[in-house]
């Protein structure tokens, strides 16, 4: 693995048309996903695979043992890719995530995947929080509309919230095609 890895996050069956949780843009950002994850394989570049897995038949989404959680076939892990599984959204919490990136010398991380709003976040600030450069691909990540006390909140512009809140906060975010620089160096 490289000083650089994408971490892909969440690109799970549910969060596509025909899931039991569809999102706005997912296939949309899977595309960019899959291109970015095709250069860092080919770039020799670390890629690491996060899935979230939920227990019990009451979990909304990502029910363990269930299709649902299984990672999208088109961002599917190839044979020495490592798959971390969390049970929470900060991919970093009780996951061995932090210690498998640094074990591999990796300092910059290049996120993608979803939601945005959620999981897509909480590893952002974690990654900012542990000291890790952090691209963000804002085109290949992907969330739902939200509403607050009244307000319906469109996926646009929860996309734009996180994404200007993330960048605030220390994230470069830019669209995938200039987040594949870092996967060149």
């Amino acid at each position: 693995m490289s000083a650089t890895a994408l971490v892909l996050i969440d690109l799970q069956n549910d969060y596509f048309p025909g899931g039991r949780y569809p999102l706005d843009g997912t296939e949309a950002a899977a595309a960019r996903a899959g291109e970015l994850l095709a250069l860092a394989r080919e770039t020799g570049a670390g890629v690491v695979h996060v899935r979230h897995e939920m227990s019990g038949a009451d979990a909304p989404f990502f029910e363990r043992g269930t299709p649902g959680a299984e990672i999208h076939a088109s961002l599917a892990p190839q044979e020495g890719e490592p798959v971390v599984v969390k049970e929470e959204v900060n991919a970093f919490l009780r996951t061995d995530l932090d210690s498998l990136l640094r074990g591999k010398g990796v300092a910059r991380l290049v996120i993608v995947g979803a939601m945005s709003h959620m999981c897509v976040d909480a590893a952002s600030r974690a990654a900012l929080d542990l000291g890790y450069e952090v691209i963000l691909a804002h085109d290949a990540t992907a969330t739902r509309p939200l509403s607050f006390n009244g307000t319906e909140v469109p996926s646009q512009a929860v996309q734009a919230a996180m994404m200007a809140a993330l960048e605030f906060a220390g994230a470069t975010v830019v669209p995938a095609a200039e987040a594949a620089a870092a996967l060149r160096d």
